[in-house]
Parts: C-alpha cells; sequence; structure tokens
C-alpha cells in the first residue's frame, strides 16, 4: 500500500527567523512532524512508536512544495517507509514503527 500526499512549509513558520537568518532552512522535526500528520491521514488508526532510521539528505527551503511518499514496511506490517521528494529529488528518507489502535 501507497500513500502520497503535497506539502508546502510557509515562510512565515515560527522555526525559521532562528534557523539561519537569512537564508532559511526548514527544521528536521518540522518536516518530520508533517511525515506524521501524513502517515495519520493515510492510517486514521496507526500511532508512531519508533522513528527506526531517518536521512535528511538535501536542505528544504520554506515555500518549496515537496511530496511525502508513504508505503508499508517491506520487513514487517507495523513499519512505515517514507521519503519526501522535491520534484524527482529525494531529499529525506526514513523508517517508522507503528502500532494501530484496536477498539
Amino acid at each position: 500500500m501507497r500513500f502520497e500526499v503535497r506539502r508546502t512549509i510557509s515562510a512565515g513558520h515560527p522555526s525559521l527567523p532562528g534557523h539561519f537568518p537569512g537564508t532559511p532552512i526548514v527544521p528536521g522535526v518540522v518536516i518530520l512532524d508533517e511525515v506524521f500528520a501524513a502517515v495519520n491521514e493515510w492510517r486514521e488508526d496507526a500511532r508512531i512508536t519508533v522513528i527506526e532510521a531517518v536521512k535528511f539528505l538535501v536542505p528544504l527551503k520554506p515555500e518549496q512544495p515537496f511530496t511525502i511518499c508513504l508505503s508499508s514496511g517491506k520487513k514487517a506490517k507495523d513499519e512505515v517507509d517514507f521519503r519526501c521528494r522535491v520534484e524527482d529529488r529525494v531529499i529525506v528518507e526514513g523508517r517508522l514503527q507503528i502500532s494501530c489502535r484496536t477498539n
């Protein structure tokens, strides 16, 4: 299973003024927050329990649109692989472990 969503971090985001003033980049934690939100859109019953791996490959600039791509983990069904892309270039990739809520 796969899921994709596009995001843009506003130039007015409160984390940006202190993050490389004059040449701001989006902090990794802000990108991860968007990844977590995408996981919750895709799988409403999922709760992220572990960040197994994450690599920040290329900086993201404010107002630069990016795509979050999620897929079921190849090793276990409680894993989610993710990639963030700007156009065709991967800027962030990693793997999350999730648990699903039961009613």
